[in-house]
């Protein structure tokens, strides 16, 4: 039995009459057929090729002969005055050192269209020529005052050189196609600073909570190498730390214990979104029932820490400002130990709270070169960078040394300008360079040569830029010696710095008086407040 149809016998493959390869009649046809013959497809005269007439057309077909394509005089392209324009038209080609520094470009300059030949000004009447070869294309007038008003300059040696005393690519196109002349992208920003938004984009988002809520505020990262004494607790769940302390003052009484454990083993970016999951899972807001339950130093010092760095920071120096007397040290302590960043979330939080900015505050309540001091600082510029320039260090210590020790009467202005701008290892080079110039520490000098708030204030800085683990040793000595506790700058620092440096610190302040910081509150403290402290204090020595 065969396949049917292979192979075909009768009519089959291969096939007969009629079959394939097909003889006369059949596939391909002849007459008429394919390859056809005169009459058939593809046409002769009129047909495909086309004859005179048909296409390609010869007289007035296609391409056309007179007035058709390619064209002749008249046609398209040009000739006179036509595209390709010839003479006067575009494009006209540039001489050696045009776009690119090579040739076959025109040379674009900032005033105008520059290259031999093409004028601005007839782009509008080029566009309508357009618009009217187009079915209507309406060109955009900007495209007009772009070129008349200049593009950025090419160079020799091809696009993307700038033009002298101007940035690359420094501009970007505004809504309408314009590109405004002297603006330039923002400058990228530090490492591990956000990008800032371009002039008229949005906004950079706020950060979002690690935890516990979108709207909650969130600590910041520390950045700064790992000495703290608290540290973030390994699988902490916020629904179930809102719920302990729900249970901690619900009913008669508080359990004050379980409020310690926890807050004291959380750091501040899980502490901080629990206001939030609070609120969210009990509809009551977690401050005003801590509030209620609690009292005294240990009120103030849970509050302390359930807020942002930059929140409590705007908090102190409010309350530093405010009422009869200033608190000078806490206006230094913040201003001279904070980074540019943190400065900088600190105006923006002091600004939202309280209506006006730190600087104005800070302005209304101190005076002379005290204050100048202070506003530079909370500027947040200083220099960051962490190299030192040895020469530049020697001559900023004879600086000083000529604005104070070597001069009567004292240069504040100078001391102020050194100390607030530069960064602090390059100060450090600068206080060491003092010291070997005119064998006095700069602190001594500065004793000698101030008084007052200023004196006190440039002291603090040095000491601060110097070693900030002895200065908040020295702090945090001071305020818990003699008979009254200085709870406020207590509180303040355990808090702020118990995940910068405070393991530094307590080796600092063991080394410098000679018992442990962990011995020192609890001799001076009690009760809650002495057991949420000693947390924060990270354990005995």
């Amino acid at each position: 039995m065969s396949y049917p149809g292979y192979p075909s016998q009768s009519g089959g493959y291969p096939s007969q009459p009629g079959g394939y390869p097909p003889q006369p009649g059949s596939y391909p046809p002849q007459a008429g057929g394919y390859p056809p013959q005169p009459g058939s497809y593809p046409p002769q005269t009129g047909g495909y090729p086309p004859q005179p007439g048909a296409y390609p057309p010869q007289a007035g077909g296609y391409p056309p002969q007179g007035g058709g394509y390619p064209p002749q005089a008249g046609g398209y392209p040009p000739q006179a005055g036509g595209y390709p324009p010839q003479a006067g038209g575009y494009p006209a080609m540039p001489a050696a050192g045009g776009w690119g520094g090579g040739s076959g470009f025109p040379t674009i300059g900032l005033d105008n269209l520059s290259n031999p030949g093409f004028n601005a000004a007839s782009l509008p009447a080029m566009a309508n020529q357009i618009s009217s070869s187009m079915g209507g294309f309406n060109p955009n007038p900007s495209m007009f005052t772009q070129a008349q008003s200049g593009f950025p300059t090419p160079q020799p040696g091809g696009f993307g050189a700038p033009p002298p005393n101007q940035q690359p690519y420094g501009m970007y196109p505004q809504p309408g196609g314009g590109m405004p002349q002297g603006q330039s992208f923002p400058a990228a920003p530090s490492p591990g600073q956000p990008m800032p938004s371009y002039p008229g984009g949005p906004a950079a988002s706020p950060s979002k909570p690690a935890y516990g809520g979108s709207s909650a505020p969130v600590a910041p990262p520390i950045n700064r190498g790992y000495r703290g004494s608290i540290k973030d607790f390994p699988g902490a769940d916020p629904l179930k730390d809102v719920e302990v302390l729900r249970k901690a003052m619900k009913g008669f009484g508080t359990d004050e214990q379980s409020i310690i454990d926890l807050l004291g083993s959380r750091s501040i970016k899980q502490r901080v979104p629990l206001l939030i999951t609070f609120k969210t899972a009990y509809g009551k807001d977690l401050v005003k029932d801590l509030k209620s339950e609690l009292s005294g130093n240990f009120e103030k010092l849970v509050l302390a820490m359930l807020k942002t760095p930059a929140q409590l920071d705007a908090y102190e120096l409010k309350e530093a400002i405010k009422g009869a007397g200033t608190d000078e040290a806490c206006l230094i302590e913040i201003l001279s130990s904070r980074s540019n960043a943190e400065i900088r979330e600190i105006n923006q939080v002091y600004k939202t709270e309280n209506k006006r900015t730190l600087e104005d505050a800070i302005s209304g309540d101190t005076s002379g070169h005290f204050r100048r001091l202070l506003v530079s600082l909370a500027q947040g510029n200083r220099d960051e960078r962490e190299t030192v320039d040895i020469a530049l260090a020697k001559q900023d210590a004879q600086s000083l040394y000529a604005a104070g020790e070597n001069k009567l009467g004292t240069d504040e202005s100078k001391f102020n300008a050194i100390l607030c701008a530069r960064s602090k290892p390059h100060l450090r080079a600068v206080f060491h360079e003092y010291q070997q110039m005119c064998g006095r520490d700069i602190e001594k000098s500065i004793v000698r040569e101030m008084s007052g708030d200023l004196e006190s204030g440039m002291v603090a800085v040095v000491k601060c830029i110097k070693n900030t683990p002895v200065y908040f040793a020295e702090r945090l000595y001071k305020a818990m010696k003699g008979a009254g506790t200085k709870d406020r700058t207590l509180i303040r620092i355990m808090v702020t710095r118990s995940e910068v440096d405070m393991l530094d610190i307590r080796q600092e302040y063991v080394k410098k008086y000679g018992k442990s910081l962990y011995t020192h509150i609890t001799g001076d403290t009690s009760g809650d407040y002495r057991k949420l402290l000693l947390k924060l204090c990270g354990g005995n020595d």
